[in-house]
Protein backbone atom coordinates (compact mmCIF):
# COMPACT_ATOMS: atom_id res chain seq x y z
CA UNK A 1 0.00 0.00 0.00
CA UNK A 2 2.67 2.48 0.93
CA UNK A 3 4.53 1.92 -2.29
CA UNK A 4 1.04 2.49 -4.56
CA UNK A 5 0.61 5.57 -2.07
CA UNK A 6 3.64 7.07 -2.14
CA UNK A 7 5.00 6.87 -5.82
CA UNK A 8 1.23 8.72 -6.66
CA UNK A 9 0.58 5.38 -9.05
CA UNK A 10 -3.23 5.35 -7.38
CA UNK A 11 -3.94 8.81 -7.36
CA UNK A 12 -2.85 9.11 -11.12
CA UNK A 13 -5.48 6.24 -11.87
CA UNK A 14 -7.99 7.71 -9.50
CA UNK A 15 -7.66 11.12 -11.16
CA UNK A 16 -7.60 9.67 -14.87
CA UNK A 17 -10.86 8.82 -14.21
CA UNK A 18 -12.12 11.50 -12.56
CA UNK A 19 -10.72 13.57 -15.00
CA UNK A 20 -12.86 11.91 -17.99
CA UNK A 21 -16.12 11.24 -16.01
CA UNK A 22 -19.00 13.17 -15.89
CA UNK A 23 -22.15 13.16 -13.08
CA UNK A 24 -23.30 9.94 -14.48
CA UNK A 25 -20.03 7.95 -15.71
CA UNK A 26 -18.08 8.72 -12.23
CA UNK A 27 -19.81 6.15 -10.42
CA UNK A 28 -18.98 3.61 -13.34
CA UNK A 29 -15.16 4.73 -13.22
CA UNK A 30 -14.85 5.03 -9.09
CA UNK A 31 -16.07 1.11 -9.55
CA UNK A 32 -13.48 0.23 -11.88
CA UNK A 33 -10.72 2.24 -10.42
CA UNK A 34 -11.37 0.59 -7.13
CA UNK A 35 -11.32 -2.97 -8.91
CA UNK A 36 -8.31 -1.91 -10.37
CA UNK A 37 -6.12 -0.66 -7.19
CA UNK A 38 -8.06 -3.23 -5.21
CA UNK A 39 -5.47 -5.77 -7.34
CA UNK A 40 -2.77 -4.09 -5.92
CA UNK A 41 -3.68 -2.98 -2.27
CA UNK A 42 -6.16 -5.92 -1.24
CA UNK A 43 -6.89 -4.15 2.44
CA UNK A 44 -10.31 -1.57 2.04
CA UNK A 45 -9.38 0.41 4.80
CA UNK A 46 -5.89 1.06 3.57
CA UNK A 47 -7.16 1.65 -0.17
CA UNK A 48 -10.24 3.82 1.10
CA UNK A 49 -7.16 5.63 2.76
CA UNK A 50 -5.56 6.62 -0.22
CA UNK A 51 -8.46 6.61 -2.95
CA UNK A 52 -11.29 8.00 -0.47
CA UNK A 53 -9.91 11.43 -0.82
CA UNK A 54 -10.00 11.35 -4.14
CA UNK A 55 -13.29 9.60 -4.56
CA UNK A 56 -14.79 12.17 -2.58
CA UNK A 57 -12.99 15.39 -3.98
CA UNK A 58 -14.21 13.93 -7.96
CA UNK A 59 -18.15 13.41 -6.70
CA UNK A 60 -18.04 16.86 -4.98
CA UNK A 61 -16.84 18.57 -7.66
CA UNK A 62 -19.06 16.83 -10.52
CA UNK A 63 -22.21 17.21 -8.06
CA UNK A 64 -22.48 13.09 -7.74
CA UNK A 65 -24.34 12.27 -4.16
CA UNK A 66 -21.12 10.81 -2.10
CA UNK A 67 -23.21 8.09 -0.80
CA UNK A 68 -23.21 7.03 -4.75
CA UNK A 69 -19.32 7.54 -4.84
CA UNK A 70 -18.49 5.41 -1.80
CA UNK A 71 -20.80 2.73 -2.58
CA UNK A 72 -19.32 2.67 -6.01
CA UNK A 73 -16.20 2.26 -4.65
CA UNK A 74 -17.27 -0.13 -2.15
CA UNK A 75 -18.42 -2.43 -5.26
CA UNK A 76 -15.55 -2.30 -6.94
CA UNK A 77 -13.03 -3.01 -4.25
CA UNK A 78 -15.67 -6.50 -3.09
CA UNK A 79 -16.10 -7.66 -6.46
CA UNK A 80 -12.34 -8.01 -7.25
CA UNK A 81 -12.10 -10.09 -4.33
CA UNK A 82 -13.81 -12.93 -6.01
CA UNK A 83 -9.88 -12.67 -8.24
CA UNK A 84 -8.16 -13.79 -5.15
CA UNK A 85 -9.73 -16.50 -2.95
CA UNK A 86 -8.32 -15.18 0.37
CA UNK A 87 -12.31 -14.94 1.85
CA UNK A 88 -12.94 -18.54 1.25
CA UNK A 89 -9.85 -20.48 2.89
CA UNK A 90 -12.32 -22.00 5.58
CA UNK A 91 -14.42 -23.11 3.53
CA UNK A 92 -11.63 -24.60 1.05
CA UNK A 93 -10.19 -26.50 4.24
CA UNK A 94 -13.82 -27.54 5.51
CA UNK A 95 -14.66 -29.11 1.91
CA UNK A 96 -11.13 -30.13 0.97
CA UNK A 97 -11.32 -28.23 -2.05
CA UNK A 98 -8.26 -26.28 -3.89
CA UNK A 99 -9.01 -22.54 -4.78
CA UNK A 100 -8.15 -23.67 -8.54
CA UNK A 101 -11.26 -25.81 -8.02
CA UNK A 102 -13.53 -23.16 -7.25
CA UNK A 103 -11.67 -20.44 -8.96
CA UNK A 104 -13.89 -20.38 -12.47
CA UNK A 105 -16.92 -20.15 -10.35
CA UNK A 106 -15.89 -17.31 -8.62
CA UNK A 107 -14.75 -15.48 -12.03
CA UNK A 108 -18.47 -16.24 -13.51
CA UNK A 109 -20.31 -15.02 -10.52
CA UNK A 110 -17.43 -11.31 -10.52
CA UNK A 111 -18.58 -10.98 -13.66
CA UNK A 112 -22.17 -11.67 -13.36
CA UNK A 113 -21.88 -9.16 -10.01
CA UNK A 114 -19.71 -6.81 -12.89
CA UNK A 115 -23.01 -6.16 -14.57
CA UNK A 116 -25.22 -6.15 -11.66
CA UNK A 117 -23.62 -3.44 -9.70
CA UNK A 118 -22.76 -1.16 -12.60
CA UNK A 119 -26.45 -1.51 -13.74
CA UNK A 120 -27.36 -0.65 -10.73
CA UNK A 121 -25.04 2.47 -10.32
CA UNK A 122 -26.32 3.66 -13.54
CA UNK A 123 -30.58 3.27 -12.63
CA UNK A 124 -30.30 4.66 -8.63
Amino acid sequence: MGIMKETGVVGDIAGFFSSIATDISLPVYTFFSAGLVNIFVPSGGGQWAVQGPIVIESALKLGVPLNKAIMAFAYGDQITNMLQPFWALPLLAITKLKAREILPYTLMLMLLGIFVYIGGLLII
